[in-house]
This record gives C-alpha cells, sequence and structure tokens, in this order.
C-alpha cells in the first residue's frame, strides 16, 4: 500500500489528515481516482452514492435517504473512515456530537457519519485543488463554527 500510495501526488496531503492512514489514503484515490477531474466535491460524493434522494411508495412520503446507487466500495472506505476520523479528529468530533445533539432535527450515529462522509471528501477535494496542508482552524467554515458553539 505504501508504494502505491508513494506514486499519487496528494498521498502527503491526504495523510496529513488526522485520523486517516495508509490503507485509507491509498484506497480512497484508488477507488475515485484523481479528485481533480471532478468540477465539485458533490460529484464524488454522488459517485459514491451519498446524495439524498426522496423515500417514498405511493402516496408516503418519508423523507430523504442516500440513494445507494454509486460505488459501494467508495462508500465502505468513506464510513469507515469516518469512524476513525470522528474518534481521533478534533473538529470532525465536535461536529459529528453536534450533528447528533442538536435542538432541530438531530441525527442517528449511522446518519451523522455519513453527513462526516460527505465532510471528508469536501476537505480531500480543497486541499488537493488548492495544493494546501491540513488546517484545522478552516474545517468548519464560520457559520459552523457557530453553529456548535451556540449548541455547546
Amino acid at each position: 500500500m505504501e508504494s502505491a500510495l508513494a506514486e499519487i501526488k496528494y498521498s502527503k496531503i491526504i495523510l496529513g489528515i488526522p485520523g486517516i492512514g495508509v490503507v485509507s489514503a491509498a484506497s480512497f484515490p484508488g477507488e475515485i481516482g484523481d479528485p481533480l477531474r471532478f468540477d465539485h466535491p458533490r460529484q464524488i460524493s454522488k459517485m459514491a452514492g451519498y446524495n439524498l434522494v426522496e423515500d417514498s411508495s405511493g402516496k408516503s412520503k418519508s423523507g430523504t435517504v442516500i440513494s445507494k446507487r454509486g460505488r459501494k466500495n467508495s462508500r465502505n472506505i468513506l464510513y469507515q473512515m469516518a469512524m476513525v476520523i470522528v474518534a481521533v479528529n478534533n473538529e470532525m468530533k465536535e461536529l459529528y456530537q453536534y450533528l447528533k445533539t442538536r435542538e432541530n432535527n438531530p441525527l442517528k450515529k449511522k446518519q451523522a457519519l455519513v453527513v462526516i462522509s460527505k465532510k471528508i471528501i469536501t476537505v480531500i477535494y480543497n486541499l488537493a485543488k488548492k495544493q494546501t496542508e491540513y488546517k484545522a482552524e478552516l474545517v468548519l467554515g464560520k457559520y459552523r463554527k457557530n453553529q456548535v458553539k451556540e449548541a455547546a
């Protein structure tokens, strides 16, 4: 894995994110390829099957679920990365706790991990695009930081 990871030009950037190890760092680009071939991180999450669709049958509409129409391996890799990152990375841990305990529409544990998975995609995409290293203070935007502070 390490030798394959050395061939990826964004490997040091991905490994710089706390909670991402060699196996995850090699698996993610191995599954999606070059992240910069996409115009937006939403395209990567859609390819993984993380886009939201309406959950309805007949006349009943019960909300939204992830489509699961994308690559199962991508979802698996991202979900496993999310579980580790939530345990190790302080910013993602704060976001995860906020999503589970917020007043309006609190998420279940697995739903919150899906949101974290999508956040991982966004972070990796933006770091690769800007060719910068991971900075903890930039992970959550001003709006999300205010939400987390107000909830605490």
